[in-house]
Order: C-alpha cells, then structure tokens, then sequence
C-alpha cells in the first residue's frame, strides 16, 4: 500500500520511524541504501541527493538535488498524489483570477515596447505615468495584477488589500506588513502543494532586484502551476509581450521565491 504523503518537508532528523522506514524501503526497492532502519540520517540524504540527482518529477522536469523529500520528490518516489487547497480562496482572490483571465490575448504594441492600450491602464493603476521618459520601458507584470484585484475589489466590495507597486520584489517585501496577507515560501509550498490556492500571486526571482509575478489558477499532481500572467510569453524567454495563460512554472522553478495568499486580508 501507498504510503499518503505527510504534508510537510522530510529532513535529517524526521522523528516519524515509520514514515521513513516506508522511504527507504522504496529507496531500497530501486537500488538506493542500505539504511538505518527507520532513521533518517546522514547516509540517507546522501541516497536521497543520488535519487534526486537521477530522477525527475511525475511532469519530466529535474528534481532539485537538496536530500529533502517533499512533495515532489515523493512524487517521483511513489506517483502523483491529489492537489488540494486545505482552504478555500477569498471572493477577492477568485474574482481577481477570473478578471485577469478575461485578459488572456492582450499584447503590446508595439511587441516589446512594454507599451499598449491595456498595458497602459495597468500601469497607471500603480501611479506610474507610461509617457514619463523615466518609465520607459517599465515591466507591467506586477502592475497587471495589482489591476485585476482593484478591478476585482470594486466590483464586489471589499477594500484591495494588495500594496500599490509595479514592483514585483516590492510587493513581496510588502506583503509582510499588510494584516491577514500571507507569504508562503517556495520550500513550504513544495513540501505542501495545498497551501497554494487559486489566486494566490506567485513571486519569480531572478536576483539583481528583477523579479516576475502572475496569479496561481491551480497546482497539478505533479507540482506544476496553471497561471494567468502579463508582460509573458509563450516561448519561455524573459521577453514579455502580452498576457497569457501558461502551465510552464513548477514548485520546483529555482527562480521561484514563493506565493502571496490574500485569503484572511
């Protein structure tokens, strides 16, 4: 029988005997061990950094190579396990995913300019003027969603709790300080995929303060995020020209700071 997946990120030091002991017989079943019976120790991340290292996720990606087994890595252990929210999203977060999805076909123009009828409007939703020269050029992903959660809150009520930026880091930093929005990390959310509901903004970090950001429409078995995004693509480059709706992020991306969950806002 299956073991379920526990929930959490299993370490150096897991307490829970017979969790681990179902680990490494399944590491034993495919070449990796021997073992401690039922310790998780230094010896068994090393196996498990080895099966990482040689395996990929249920989606066919590269697992990350940390000999800790979350939510991925137990998918490629043992299949796919159920995605769930472990709550529901707030009316605010999924009348903002629908607002953003009705924007899925907007682009530049010209293509590249960071420019457009629309992506005017984003912006300027943020306070930034797209005919001041020293917003030339300004990246609008962030500003796109700030849009569709305003748009969102004015038409059913509540106040739009998100900080008013265009800066995608920014809000991320933010979001610490405002009552009820929580931050949920990249690690946290791999080890548990149900904490990422639909709505939930996700954060990309590519460091040097450039970053990227888009909402969650839903996380799939394997760890794979079904997005609304703007100042996007379809070609996987950095070079946004547009809105569209994607299925290219992973829990696992490297660049990938975490998820901002506005449910309790």
């Amino acid at each position: 029988m299956t073991p379920t997946y526990p929930g959490h990120l299993i370490v150096v030091g897991e307490r829970d005997t017979t969790l681990v002991t179902a680990l490494q017989q399944a590491l034993a079943d495919l070449g990796y061990g021997p073992f401690a019976d039922g310790v998780f120790d230094a010896q068994m991340k090393s196996a498990v950094m080895l099966f990482q290292a040689q395996h990929a996720d249920v989606d066919g990606h590269a697992l990350g190579i940390d000999g800790k087994i979350g939510h991925l890595t137990w998918g490629a252990l043992f299949g796919p396990t159920p995605t769930q929210p472990g709550s529901a999203p707030s009316s605010l977060m999924l009348h903002a995913l629908g607002i953003a999805g009705t924007q899925v076909g907007q682009r530049e123009e010209p293509p590249g300019s960071n420019r457009g009828p629309m992506v005017d409007v984003y912006l300027r939703e943020t306070g930034i003027d797209p005919e001041h020269s020293s917003n030339a050029g300004r990246a609008w992903c962030m500003a796109f969603v700030y849009w569709a959660f305003e748009t969102a809150a004015g038409s059913i009520g509540p106040a739009n709790p998100l900080p008013k930026t265009a800066g995608c880091l920014d809000h991320w930093n933010r979001a610490r300080g405002i009552a009820g929005a929580r931050r949920i990390s990249a690690a946290d959310a791999s080890a548990d995929p149900g904490q990422v509901k639909p709505g939930s903004i996700f954060i990309l970090d590519f460091g040097g303060g450039l970053g990227h950001a888009g909402i969650v429409e839903r996380v799939s078995s394997g760890g794979r995020l079904s997005t609304v995004e703007g100042n996007s693509n379809t070609d996987g480059s950095r070079n946004g020209v547009g809105v569209f709706r994607l299925d290219r992020r992973s829990l696992s991306d490297h660049v990938l700071k975490g998820f901002v969950d506005y449910t309790a806002a």
